[in-house]
């Protein structure tokens, strides 16, 4: 048996060999540089271990890959239809001039959400149905003193009722950004009180504001308010309706209509309505009005100006966002029932805001 394998064995060797265009080839091995018995693999990023202990002087890290579209598309990093449209709102505010007032504090006194405002301690807003009371803590820890009795006088002399202080400081979840408002103006009338004089400034505020309103397609306990203010020397009405052309026409809506309405705190106040290309109806966009002056005096004696005045208006940044993006259910747009795919492919935002402003 060995005998005939070894005879096979050799017969194809020889034949193997006397083919035609058989040729050899050598290779020289060597030791390179990056030589090594075990095989290493190269860091992917530089981390702060390395740049403490030094080993990053001497360890490989993978190159960078700017090949386009190279590698799996990212799973993260995309924008909610809610922040691009706010977005849009914010670039708009910025274009007429505004600043953007710090929305920081969710949870206020009901000091600064109503009392400021001159919303009597019996409205049917205040009561349990339409707000979220915080148990803990349930009260506030301090208040302007001065100020707080400016406005109890005030609410007093308004409205002749006993004003009571535990009702001023039950915490609750803002209503409303207006309580921003509030501060803002204060703060203000504060800083014409020390002796400098007064500046006319425009500003506005974008975020959450929480009410106890039943869940359905069009109401959620969480929502965003947009609001925008003036204050100035001798405003009025006319310079109201002027700057709401204005900012609803860089929303992409020109038509306007103005319904008589009704605010603690505003007077005169209007319900805007805009006529909407998309929808082809009109529809109800925001509120609007010019603060009381029940509301701005007990802000300081002498505080603010006696002519100065400040207008207002506000609206949700739910609706125009169902609207621009075609959701009918606003569970659809935020909260547990949102479609994750949604977020992934909703289109970028556009609203018409090149409209120039004087």
């Amino acid at each position: 048996m060995r005998a005939h394998l070894s005879c096979f064995v050799m017969r194809a060797v020889s034949d193997w060999l006397s083919g035609p265009c058989r040729s050899w080839k050598t290779y020289i091995l060597f030791r390179g540089p990056q030589f090594a018995l075990e095989r290493a693999r190269a860091a992917a990023e530089l981390t702060s271990e390395m740049m403490k202990d030094g080993s990053w002087k001497t360890t490989q890290f993978k190159g960078y890959n700017f090949a386009p579209l190279a590698g799996a598309p990212p799973a993260g990093g995309h924008l909610h239809p809610l922040l691009k449209v706010r977005d849009a709102f914010r670039n708009i505010f910025l274009h007429m001039g505004f600043s953007e007032m710090s929305t920081n504090n969710f949870v206020e006194s009901s000091f600064w959400n109503f009392d400021t405002l001159i919303q009597p301690q019996q409205h049917p807003a205040r009561d349990a149905h339409d707000t979220f009371f915080m148990s803990a803590p349930a009260a506030a820890l301090s208040a302007p003193e001065t100020y707080l009795a400016r406005v109890k006088a005030m609410h007093e002399a308004t409205y002749a009722y006993a004003w009571k202080r535990s009702e001023a400081d039950k915490n609750i979840l803002r209503t409303h950004t207006t309580a921003v408002s509030a501060r803002l103006l204060s703060a203000l009338a504060q800083r014409c009180d020390s002796g400098k004089p007064w500046t006319p400034f425009k500003a506005f505020s974008i975020d959450r504001v929480f009410r106890n309103e039943a869940v359905d397609r069009t109401h959620l306990a969480e929502f965003h308010q947009v609001e925008g203010l003036i204050a100035d020397r001798n405003l009025t009405l006319g310079h109201l309706l002027g700057v709401l052309q204005q900012f609803f026409a860089r929303l992409g809506m020109s038509q306007l209509r103005f319904k008589p309405a009704f605010n603690p705190y505003t007077e005169p106040s209007m319900e805007v309505f805009a006529f909407h290309p998309m929808l082809n109806k009109w529809v109800e966009v925001g509120n609007s009005g010019m603060f009381r002056p029940e509301m701005l005096r007990p802000m300081g004696l002498p505080g603010l100006p006696e002519d100065v005045n400040v207008i207002a208006w506000g609206l949700s940044l739910e609706r125009p966002t169902m609207i621009l993006y075609g959701v009918d259910n606003i569970r659809d747009l935020f909260g547990t029932k949102v479609n994750l795919s949604m977020i992934k492919s909703n289109p970028i935002c556009r609203l018409a805001i090149d409209t120039p402003f004087p």
